[in-house]
């Protein structure tokens, strides 16, 4: 004769640990914006899209939020105008997000209509809110 007896339930499971997105985490780097300016000039460019992918990677790393390296290089390469505008943009949520005053938004971008002034006007506003993110 075999023993009809259930087996005991098993023990509840906790749930699992909350997603990724919304949450803090490793800083990015701190960098200076005329580095930023100095090298994009001398590489012909190719350092701006370095620069490109390493701080929408190091931002969505930062606060869940975001585009991240990969899209946003894609982005760059393929219609770059709009990074000029989904940087800053992305900034400044950021900024929000951690309860301070957004020093750049989407709009930042426009200033880029200015040639030449208008990109390092561009790189020190947003690089610039970055650092102050990560210090």
């Amino acid at each position: 004769m075999t023993d009809t007896t259930p087996a005991p339930a098993p023990e509840p499971q906790p749930p699992p640990p909350p997603a990724a997105s919304g949450g803090w985490g490793p800083k990015g780097k701190v960098r200076h914006p005329a580095a930023v300016i100095v090298f994009s000039i001398i590489t012909l460019g190719i350092y701006f899209l370095f620069w490109t992918y390493f701080v929408f990677k190091e931002n969505k790393e930062y606060s869940g939020d975001g585009v991240g390296g990969v899209i946003g290089l894609v982005i760059g390469l393929v219609i770059g105008v709009v990074n000029l505008f989904l940087l800053p943009s992305e900034v400044g949520n950021i900024q929000e997000k951690g309860g301070t005053e957004k020093t750049v938004r989407g709009v930042t971008g426009f200033w880029n209509l200015i040639p030449i002034i208008g990109f390092i006007i561009w790189v020190v506003k947003v690089q610039g809110a970055m650092n102050h993110l990560y210090e």
